[in-house]
This record gives structure tokens, sequence and C-alpha cells, in this order.
């Protein structure tokens, strides 16, 4: 198998070299950058493993923990190379260093220096904590005060400068995935929008099916028509909202199939009219990949969207879905196998994993 030997390039900053200065310094500040394996012994370190140092000859550097187990190397049982224990903290001050630092833009250098992590090492553990890069994380967190002053109360223009956006054109680039209208129509709590529903029985319940011009934006489950109708017109304030049963009749048809037959993995595709993060945006995608039938736990979708220490910001994003059976995060437990909170009720969520089963 090919080996992933570092390298000097934009990813690490290090020659072999410079990682072979740094082992045999046992220089801690390169952990988290690179590891080198022994071919003698088949196991990878950190740089700064207290263990007796290897031939140079012996030695491959590798970029990553995964790198080094792709090729056949084990894990340092002294040095512990892949115990993320560490990271954690320094992630945790890190955001904390984003948030207080909320007006400005914060580059990764310094970020880095403020939280004593190198750059490189700071950018993956970010993401492999918290879902998103620190970049994605201060435009995540510029757009939810952005929303906050909206709803507020805030003129288009004051609540872009409060954000912390340098430009309005900033603001509307993001405004279709983050708001799902533009920014004037969110201010009116959604006025503007037309939102056309209808309401059909399964065994789940009243299912209620709203679509826009775009696509669906909301599949609500209850016991009632007024449960259901109640629920939807909450998440859209003052949308303009009416019952059409004819309105975007494919697209409705093959949500109905889809609550009343969860177990049939549906080859239709419903075009959907989602507001959300980049991060949420990426779970509800891992969502709709999951095989009817099959479940999946929170860290197991975290570490298909390439975030495995995520798995408390998976769960939030499984609650701000809003269209369900679509969006299957039923299909999502916990990681010892029960089931967890969802919004259209446990029983609701053990009713469609049955089905799916059988």
């Amino acid at each position: 198998m090919a080996t992933m030997a570092v390298t000097s390039n934009e990813t690490t900053g290090i020659s072999s070299s410079a990682a072979w200065h740094a082992v045999e310094r046992r220089d801690s500040s390169y952990d988290g950058r690179f590891v080198y394996a022994v071919r003698s012994t088949g196991v990878f370190c950190k740089p700064s493993c207290p263990s007796r140092r290897a031939l140079r000859a012996n030695v491959e550097f590798f970029s990553t923990t995964a790198d080094a187990e792709r090729a056949g190397f084990r894990a340092c049982r002294r040095c512990k190379p892949t115990d993320e224990s560490g990271v954690h903290p320094a992630v945790e001050r890190a955001r904390e260093y984003l948030d207080a630092h909320a007006d400005r833009l914060v580059s990764l250098d310094e970020l880095a220096t403020a939280v004593g992590m190198s750059a490189s090492h700071l950018q993956r553990s970010f993401k492999r904590v918290v879902g998103v890069s620190p970049k994605a994380y201060q435009a995540e967190g510029r757009m939810q005060r952005f929303k906050t002053r909206l709803r507020a109360g805030d003129t288009v223009s004051r609540a872009t400068y409060e954000a912390g956006f340098g430009s309005s054109s900033r603001v509307y680039e993001r405004a279709a995935q983050s708001l799902g209208m533009t920014p004037a129509s969110y201010r009116r709590g959604g006025a503007g929008v037309r939102i056309a529903y209808t309401i059909e029985d399964a065994p789940v319940g009243r299912v209620l099916v709203a679509t826009t011009e775009r696509g669906v934006c909301a599949v609500e489950l209850g016991a009632t028509d007024a449960d259901v109708e109640r629920a939807l017109r909450a998440d859209f304030p003052k949308a303009s909202i009416d019952r059409d049963d004819s309105a975007n009749g494919t697209w409705v048809r093959a949500v109905l199939d889809r609550a009343r037959h969860p177990e049939q993995q549906s080859a239709n595709r419903i075009p959907l009219d989602l507001a959300g993060t980049e991060f949420q945006r990426r779970v509800w995608n891992a969502l709709q990949a999951i095989p009817a039938g099959e479940r999946r736990s929170y860290a197991q979708v975290a570490h298909t969207i390439g975030a495995p220490g995520a798995s408390r910001a998976v769960a939030q994003a499984c609650a701000s879905n809003r269209v369900a059976v679509v969006v299957p995060c039923h299909r999502v437990i916990r990681g010892d196998g029960g089931l967890s909170g969802y919004k259209w009720g446990v029983e609701r969520k053990r009713l469609l994993l049955s089905q799916e089963s059988e």
C-alpha cells in the first residue's frame, strides 16, 4: 500500500527532515500535525512519544492517524496518538475566542495562537469536534446574529452591520440557504412567502405536507388536523398559508407514499425548500442516504460527514428538521440502541422503525 509521507506542502508545512528532527527532540508542539510509524514494530506514535527511538531508515511519516492505520500500522499504547481527549478543551477555548470576537473576522493563525495549537491541527480538530471549520463557524454565527436582529425588528441594513457582515451582498449570498427566503421576508416573519398545504391520513397519524414554489418546506405528523396546522403556523408565523389539496400534487403524493410505506425505499427525488446552516444541511443529506430498514447512531452520522466529535451537533440538527420522513431523522438512534427524542413523538419514531424493519 502506498504511504502518505509527510512532505513540505500547504496542508502540513513540514518536510520529512523537519518531522524527523521533531521526533528526535520529542517535540510535543508537533503532536497532531503528523504521526510517525516504525516498520519493524508496526506501531505509529506521536512526535512526543517517550518510547525508545527507532532507526530513521525504519520510520515513515503520516499526516493523520487514519493514514497510518490505512497503511497497516496500529496505535502506540504508550502515547495513544488516536486519543482526542486533550483536544476538546482547546477546541472549546477556540469557540469561546470566536464568540468573544464576533464583531470581526478572526484568522486561523490568530485563533491557533490564542489557544496554543498549530493552525493545521486546530483546523482538523475543530472540524472533528464542532462539525464545521472555524471559518464556517464564524459565518454561521454571523447569520444567527443577523436572524436574531431581524426578529428583534432591526432593518436589514442595521442587522447586517450588527451581525458583522461587511456588506449586504454577503448576506444575500447566504440568505436562500440559511433563511429560505429574502432577509426582508424573514424580518416580516415570512410575510410574502406563499405556502400551500394538504392533510392526509397515514399509520403514524395525520400527515401535513406543505410546499412553496421551490419544494416541500414542512412535513408535520400529529393526532389531529388542528395539531399539524398549529405546528406549521408556528414555524411560519406571518407567511401566507392556505390549504390547497391540488397544489404540487406530485411532490405531495411522493411524501405521502413515504409516510404510508416507510419500508419502501423510494427512488423519487423530492425537492426541498429548507433553511439551515451548512452543518445542518450536511447532516440532512447524510440522513437521506440511510437506507430504509437501517439505523445509525448520532456518532455514526457524525463520522459519515467527517466530524466524528460532533455527535451532539448532529442531534441538534436532527431536532431542527422540519420535514418528517423525507429527511428520515427517525433512523438515528442512541449509541446504546435506545430511541432518543423525536420531534413528532417517540412512539411515532418507534412505529416508523417497526414498519421499516418489517
